[in-house]
């Protein structure tokens, strides 16, 4: 039951080139940054990251992508990063832009063994009727676009409405950050990290979480669980500088008002 390993590298030796990756965080809030940073020197690349965001430039998956170890993002939001813009528009990277709440809804599934559903989200948009640019050519052409997806009528408490199936992710490896975590892989998030880190948890076959505090079993009081140990493999708990080491993503100052 002790899923503690001895380190990031141990715990991302095993992902191999041209995998799925699914990972936690929300902006650069909660992102498992120590394991990214170890899989970046591991050298796996031609890999599918389903994540919120890219990171940014010379952070999480921003590290990845710069490196040009992705091939494919399954994202909701990407505006903070040059980099990935740049290799999207030159033809260089596949990217699927799903929206935010079906691309958590998607990845819960996954986890929940729901095979597709369907979401009101998307109906009457290209999200349901197909040709968003999914990957281009050097010279700016669309060579994949996303495809038709199936929409059907169904009963609701306001009378039939439309809605688009779409179909859950499972990952052949997850990535998250918690906040604490037992030994079992029981782990507690905070504030904005609980956006996606838990899905993303579900959703991965093999799942590697890197703890900020790591507690012995008992220590966590089962009704403050947000991912249960079973969907767990994998504990890498940080030293202190690697658990204080975050960055913020776009820092506003207030102005004081002049009279």
């Amino acid at each position: 039951m002790d899923k503690v390993v001895a380190n990031a590298a141990e715990a991302v030796a095993d992902i191999e080139s041209g995998t799925t990756l699914a990972v936690g965080g929300f902006g650069l809030c909660g992102i498992p940054a120590v394991l990214l940073q170890a899989l970046l020197d591991q050298g796996s690349d031609r890999l599918e990251a389903v994540s919120n965001n890219a990171g940014v430039d010379d952070w999480g998956l921003g590290l990845l992508l710069g490196a040009g170890r992705l091939r494919r993002m399954v994202a909701s939001y990407v505006g903070e990063n040059k980099e990935f813009a740049r290799q999207y528009l030159a033809g260089e990277l596949e990217v699927e832009l799903t929206p935010q709440g079906t691309l958590a809804e998607r990845m819960r599934a996954g986890g929940a063994g729901i095979p597709a559903f369907f979401t009101a989200t998307g109906v009457g948009t290209q999200i349901a009727e197909g040709g968003l640019p999914w990957l281009y050519d050097a010279h700016g052409s669309v060579t994949k676009a996303s495809p038709v997806k199936r929409v059907e009528t169904l009963p609701t408490a306001d009378g039939p409405k439309e809605f688009v199936l779409e179909h859950a992710i499972v990952a052949d490896h997850a990535l998250v950050r918690a906040w604490k975590g037992d030994r079992h892989g029981n782990l507690v998030y905070r504030h904005a990290a609980q956006n996606f880190n838990p899905v993303a948890a579900m959703c991965g076959r093999t799942t590697i979480a890197e703890v900020e505090h790591l507690v012995e079993p008992g220590e966590i009081d089962p009704g403050e669980v947000h991912t249960p140990g079973v969907y767990v493999h994998r504990v890498v708990a940080l030293d202190e500088d690697q658990a204080a080491r975050k960055r913020i993503e776009k820092r506003t100052v207030t102005q004081p008002m002049v009279a």
